[in-house]
């Protein structure tokens, strides 16, 4: 961060000198809150990751906050797809079997496929997805045309949007009215042979709901990269189901990370300096 900040143009000075601060500890609030007690003129705050919730009632309009929104969009992307697949043509559980077992799964080639969320991630996978030649429905807060999206909904019409999918990708931010947005009500909407890929944040979906939707064959599967709790405890019953695959949360692991993160710092650095806005403007009153 150091040398993006120098990259930038910008100098490293005591946190008594500066008019901005770009923080690098994302889950130590209290050190932030204090830093801004004792440093009420710090103009401009960078987060390091597109989720803010542990940050989110430090947000406010007195300063200008940034976060690390699309910064890893490409990489998540990528590992959405990954899952996707891996689930759909029953990796998971091939990969644990110890003998020979028959042939199962499904296409991702023109499947019905549903987003939730409609940011940087969904950007990406939506490019991802075009040779696969899919149905993909969108829902996001925004409606508007997306390029690769058959249709975009509200988000009231989710609930919609899961009947009838052969995938359902979470690619959203988390807050009050998505956190538990995918309960028993919503999995037994789904189709009996959908995955459910999560890529966002495991508060999503509700984890009891879930496990009892993988035994009792409600859905086909999830492929997990984020889960409730996290790290998922060892003895957790999610770890044992075959139609479930566990990724630790590594949708951008730090040899991904750094380069993005740095390249997003230099940048608002140069931006900052002149007066221009700054990209990945935290929505204060949205809360990502």
């Amino acid at each position: 961060m150091a040398e993006a900040i120098a990259t930038g143009g910008g100098h490293l000075v005591p946190l008594a000198d500066a008019e901005a601060l770009v923080w690098a500890a994302p889950r130590d609030p209290d050190a932030l809150r204090a830093a801004l007690h004792e440093n009420p003129e710090l103009a401009w705050v960078q987060l390091p990751f597109a989720g803010i919730e542990t940050f989110v009632d430090l947000v406010d309009d007195d300063r200008v906050w940034t976060c690390g929104k699309g910064v890893y969009a490409e990489p998540v992307a990528e590992l959405a797809l990954s899952l996707a697949l891996a689930g759909l043509r029953n990796v998971g559980d091939y990969a644990r079997a110890t003998q020979w077992q028959r042939p199962r799964g499904r296409n991702l080639i023109g499947a019905n496929v549903t987003v939730l969320g409609g940011g940087g991630i969904t950007e990406h996978l939506l490019r991802l997805l075009a040779p696969f030649d899919c149905h993909v429905t969108v829902v996001r807060n925004r409606v508007a045309d997306m390029e690769g999206a058959d249709d975009v909904l509200e988000p009231d019409r989710y609930v919609d949007a899961l009947a009838g999918a052969d995938v359902v990708f979470l690619a959203l931010a988390l807050t009050p009215e998505t956190e538990g947005m995918i309960s028993r009500s919503e999995l037994e909407q789904m189709s009996p042979h959908a995955w459910i890929v999560n890529v966002a944040r495991g508060r999503h979906i509700v984890t009891d709901d879930l496990v009892w939707a993988l035994q009792e064959g409600v859905i086909g599967g999830a492929a997990l990269d984020v889960t409730d709790p996290e790290p998922l405890p060892p003895d957790h019953p999610l770890w044992s189901l075959p139609n479930c695959i566990i990724t630790p949360h590594v949708g951008n692991t730090p040899e991904m990370a750094v380069p993005l993160l740095s390249e997003r710092i230099s940048h608002n650095v140069r931006r900052f300096a002149a007066g221009e806005p700054l990209v990945g403007p935290v929505h204060v009153d949205l809360g990502y």
